[in-house]
């Protein structure tokens, strides 16, 4: 835990910065579904139910910018299939397997306490 160098209201806070990973709500669905390995955008919108093509291509877009997330070319030898291929950075793994799993297992257990408050 970082004591003391985390100041309640301070802007440039370690916690803020962490809980900038996931203010937008799609971003750690998109994450958690990279987990699974390199994956094209229309394969991302088949398996994130209720996603929009919009809203999936700005969440790509923010993880990418936030090292998270890169973007690659990839021909997939089994098919004619070209094309843009999304995976975890070496960070987007640190952070989607290590806190934001974390924090999944947390929800999961405390579900019951945080539905319906």
């Amino acid at each position: 835990m970082l004591e003391g160098s985390c100041q309640t209201f301070v802007s440039d806070c370690q916690v803020r910065a962490a809980a900038e990973l996931i203010s937008h709500s799609w971003d750690p669905v998109v994450l958690s579904a990279l987990r699974l390995g390199p994956t094209r955008r229309k394969e991302l919108l088949t398996t994130i139910a209720g996603v929009s093509d919009k809203v999936l291509t700005q969440a790509l877009q923010r993880l990418q910018a936030r090292g998270l997330v890169v973007r690659g070319n990839s021909a997939d030898q089994a098919s004619t299939h070209t094309g843009a291929v999304y995976r975890l950075s070496m960070l987007g793994e640190s952070f989607t397997n290590g806190p934001l799993a974390q924090l999944a297992q947390w929800a999961a257990e405390n579900q019951d306490d945080l539905v319906g408050r």
